[in-house]
């Protein structure tokens, strides 16, 4: 281990176990104490990192009731967390953490009528407002991080998101919290009326009522004069909320407490009906200082949202393939920063004229023909997906010194915004850096971020002197350092320069009042720590990675362990829509089974912090298990974490150190015994069919009883003609046709339906072995995906030799299977770097993407005819959508007349290659089936086509459904005419 790195703790404190132990008699909640959970449990998306004593995850109110009373029995703080997606450091400490976003996740009720919702605090925003949609209503506190932040987590940050200009803050939209006090009692907070006498409530709430009138009332002016009058204020205690004579809410001085006086158990929350119309303008600015000081005349227009969208995220967004096609349309030239203005009402025609009004104002302030309307909401979706990637599109960059967040929502009022945007520029500058821009323009609150090296003590010390200084701009120009994402260990030491020693000494006796014992979430608001105490970071003196010697090239990222940092923790990972990731997460729920989850304890793993052979333990196999290897994170996750190759890295060295298992074996050979294995067909089918075979191949292989297995072919394809490179003509017509190990050997009849295709439509197609071997070409997959990267870099290998001349001759690959035909776009990148690989990597195309891409340049010429199906449902393949492939396969499918097309909104289908076949992973691989595929399958109807590409998803079909889904070769074979 290096010298000074940091370690998380081995068997625990002493009472450790004793306290687990309780906790799994007396409880019904899951428990977990070992090194590998406390340590996906000790960061959040801040730069801290504290080991947490264990971790529980309750089932119950009465769980977590019970969890309370054990911890303050034990004397163990306890801190409760929702998706971990805190900036600030709100919910690590050294302390047991009640983690209520896996079991606690209700709707509880839908109070259309009353406009209300009552919630479990683990219920992620997105699954609310999805279940309000079908009702015409909304909960319009919507943060960036909506499709995974939990209304617990909201209403301890007091969250705020794109509209609170109209919407206002999470405290504006709470009706009441149900709540746990540290000694136990379970309390309502809610409205309170002016005269307590009259007020049916409990002593205890009674006497919170009282004590918190009289400080109220002794601090009022205090109050009134230190507390920022911005609409973004979330720092502290919300004093301001109570009155000492008139009615008040309780609930509001929950929110905002970051969990440091009572954990809820249940939210009541207002709804708002959904706009009908909903239209967007995108304001383009010459310089970052004029957008600024145009703001406050935009906001004047009366939009529901005005977000900032600067440079970095411009340029860095570009460089992410699913956010470039949207950039590119909707950004004309080459601006410094854009506004994105929105207006939403009942009346389309008023929110054309509101546009109009938009052009005309950016006009009279010198900006003419600089705004980009969007009128259409699919595209607005595509923009606002943007600018809610917009901290994830920062932390993209693959340098040390990133965006970091301490001062990222300071907020002042919007006449103060240029001049205050210029003075935190200068403050950069005058510590040798930069920063980036984005989000809440319309209320001065602005994401802003220097950039530097946590891992360097130089950059430490300016982090803590930009902090010094930022604040007493945002004083000077009367805003608020605490804006949006809460106080936690970033922000709480400086309430006393914001607020003053008295409201603070005020502030402490709010915390002793409902948490005398310090239980709850301690040094949080008040008493902390300072923030830039090196020891509660993530990069502490003394980290690096263990001695490792990888075998796939991790240049691009600086290195392995430079790839696992990539991970900013912010959880878009959890998500359940849309898009495919994660879908091991989807199935469980379980952040041991999530790409943040698996990253950090690689990252852990990798520097030493578990242990120092923690990287090949079975405890790090766990953790990667039920990784797909699907790619949607490297897609959908905007820091482009790379998970699917991570797991090939630790594959290799997990195996070197156990060896193969025989199923591992068998699987990666396929492509070698292959032909054997079909010349002895049916013999070699017999597994399905002989009574107790499926039984003893789970026994022996660990292949599911449950499943039946591909069937090999007599038939197997066979290439009509070896061709050469001399053949090619260079004229374009030339293909290179790879037939994969699947379809070639189990379902010929997709490649000989491709190869009717392609030469229908006038191509060339030539059928290649390595030079003097019989043995086709292979990509190696089936080596990749247990290790064997040696294995696969001999086939590479093989490939590229082969195939290069044909790429020097300008003929392209076409291929069928996404899994195998990729491997040359992405894996063999890694596996064998350099320009020959580079070369390959530009000339492979999925059927379908170069069929699309030639009938869009007007090439294609395919007769085709319509179909008796008039509808075809499409399910994508997981690496089609991490490659951009699945809008080729629609434009394909939508050339054959009179065929309507529909994609399901779906993740992994399950099977995943090997991975749904074996016993261990049937579950959870039906789990995944059964999110949406699966059931959007059996309601089709049976007319409708089925089209899957990948074999392994059309095999997961037909076991989940009983339906037969074919590749789009065989549907388009099929529309041939003549």
């Amino acid at each position: 281990m290096p010298d000074g790195a940091p370690a998380l703790r081995g068997s625990g404190r002493i009472g450790d176990a004793r306290l687990a132990e309780r906790l799994r008699k007396e409880t019904t909640a899951e428990v977990r104490f070992d090194a590998f959970s406390r340590g996906r449990y000790a960061t959040d998306a801040s730069i801290y990192q504290i080991e947490p004593i264990g971790v529980v995850l309750p089932r119950s109110a009465d769980d977590v009731s019970a969890a309370i009373a054990i911890a303050r029995e034990e004397g163990v703080p306890l801190i409760a967390r929702g998706g971990g997606t805190s900036q600030n450091g709100q919910v690590l400490g050294e302390a047991l953490i009640l983690d209520t976003s896996k079991h606690l996740n209700r709707v509880i009720e839908i109070d259309a009528e009353a406009r209300t919702a009552r919630a479990q605090p683990g219920l992620v925003l997105a699954r609310l407002n999805a279940a309000l949609r079908k009702q015409g209503l909304f909960f319009p506190v919507e943060p960036s991080t909506a499709s995974r932040c939990t209304l617990g987590g909201m209403a301890g940050n007091n969250s705020c998101g794109a509209r609170s200009l109209v919407y206002g803050k999470m405290v504006d939209n709470v009706q009441s919290i149900d709540a746990i006090l540290p000694e136990g009692e379970a309390l309502t907070f809610a409205e309170v009326d002016g005269n307590l006498e009259r007020a049916s409530v409990t002593p205890r709430l009674l006497e919170i009522a009282q004590r918190l009138r009289a400080i109220a009332g002794r601090e009022a002016e205090e109050i009134a004069a230190r507390f920022p009058k911005v609409q973004r204020r979330v720092g502290g205690y919300n004093l301001d909320s109570i009155d000492p004579q008139s009615p008040h809410n309780l609930a509001h001085l929950l929110v905002g407490s970051e969990g440091t006086l009572a954990l809820s158990t249940e939210l009541t929350v207002s709804l708002h009906p959904l706009p009908v119309h909903r239209v967007l303008g995108v304001c383009h600015f010459p310089t970052f200082y004029e957008a600024m000081a145009t703001t406050q005349h935009l906001v004047a227009l009366g939009p529901t949202a005005v977000e900032l969208v600067d440079r970095n995220i411009i340029e860095l967004g570009r460089e992410i393939t699913m956010f470039r096609a949207t950039l590119d349309r909707f950004v004309r030239g080459e601006p410094d920063s854009l506004l994105l203005v929105e207006f939403a009402g009942e009346d389309r025609d008023v929110l054309t004229a509101k546009l109009r009004e938009l052009d005309a104002c950016m006009a009279d302030h010198g900006f003419p023909n600089a705004v980009v309307e969007v009128p259409e909401p699919a595209d607005q979706t595509e923009l606002w997906q943007v600018r809610e990637a917009g901290l994830n599109i920062m932390m993209s960059m693959k340098t040390s010194a990133k965006p970091v967040s301490f001062i990222e929502d300071c907020a002042v009022p919007l006449e103060n915004l240029a001049d205050y945007t210029a003075g935190i520029n200068e403050i950069f500058a005058r510590h040798g850096t930069s920063g980036t821009w984005y989000a809440h323009a319309s209320v001065g609150c602005l994401h802003v971020r220097p950039i530097l090296d946590m891992k360097e003590s130089g950059d430490v010390v300016k982090m803590r002197e930009i902090a010094e200084e930022a604040t007493d701009l945002v004083k000077r120009y009367k805003g608020s350092h605490s804006g949006e994402h809460g106080d936690g260990i970033s922000r709480s030491e400086f309430h006393e320069k914001m607020f003053g020693p008295r409201l603070v000494r005020s502030f402490e006796a709010v915390k002793d009042l409902f948490d005398p014992g310090n239980l709850f979430n301690p040094g949080k608001i008040v008493r902390p720590p300072r923030m830039d105490d090196r020891s509660l970071m993530r990069f502490r003196p003394g980290y690096a990675p263990l001695p490792l010697e990888t075998a796939l090239d991790w240049s691009e990222w600086g290195g392995f362990l430079g790839a696992a940092e990539m991970c900013n923790n912010n959880g878009t990972c959890r998500k359940s829509s849309p898009g495919a990731m994660c879908p091991s997460f989807r199935a469980t729920g379980d952040e041991q089974h999530v790409t943040r989850g698996r990253a950090n304890t690689l990252r852990l793993a990798i520097t030493g912090q578990l242990g120092a052979d923690a990287f090949r333990s079975d405890g790090m196999r766990e953790t990667m298990d039920l990784c797909v290897s699907c790619k949607a994170c490297k897609r959908e996750c905007p820091t482009g974490v790379d998970m699917a190759k991570m797991k090939i890295e630790f594959l290799h060295h997990y195996n070197e150190r156990h060896g193969l298992s025989l199923k591992d074996r068998l699987i990666a050979a396929m492509p070698r015994y292959a032909p054997w294995a079909c010349r002895l067909a049916p013999l070699t089918n017999l597994r399905d069919v002989v009574p107790g075979a499926p039984w003893l191949s789970e026994k022996l292989l660990g292949l599911s009883a449950k499943r039946s297995l591909p069937k090999w072919r007599r038939d197997f394809y066979r290439a009509p003609f070896q061709g050469t490179a001399e053949d090619v003509q260079g004229d374009g017509r030339d293909l290179v046709f790879f037939a994969d190990t699947f379809n070639r050997y189990m379902e010929p009849e997709t490649l000989r339906d491709a190869r009717r295709v392609l030469e229908a439509a006038g191509y060339r197609l030539h059928d290649v072995s390595a030079p003097g071997e019989s043995r086709p070409l292979c990509c190696g997959r089936t080596y990749l995906a247990s290790g064997q990267v040696e294995a696969a870099r001999a086939e590479a290998r093989r490939c590229l030799d082969t195939l290069k001349p044909f790429v020097e001759r300008g003929a392209r690959i076409v291929g069928l299977e996404p899994s195998c035909l990729l491997t040359f776009r992405d894996e063999l990148l890694s596996v064998l770097p350099g320009e020959e690989s580079r070369k390959l990597s530009e000339r492979a195309f999925l059927l379908e993407e170069f069929l699309a891409a030639e009938a869009n340049a007007d090439r294609l010429d395919l007769p085709l005819k319509a179909l008796p199906e008039k509808k075809a449902l499409l399910h994508g393949h997981c690496h089609q959508k991490a490659f951009a492939a699945m809008g080729s396969v629609e434009t394909v499918l939508r050339l054959i007349p009179e065929l309507e097309v529909e994609t399901i909104e779906s993740s992994c289908c399950g099977m995943a290659g090997a991975f749904g076949y074996e016993a261990a992973h049937y579950d959870v691989s039906m789990r995944m089936g059964e999110l949406s595929l699966l059931p959007a399958v059996r309601d089709a109807s049976p007319e409708s086509l089925i089209v899957a590409d990948g074999t392994s998803c059309r095999h997961q079909i037909a076991d989940g459904t009983g339906r037969r889904a074919e590749h789009v070769a065989r549907v388009l074979a099929r529309a041939l005419s003549g």
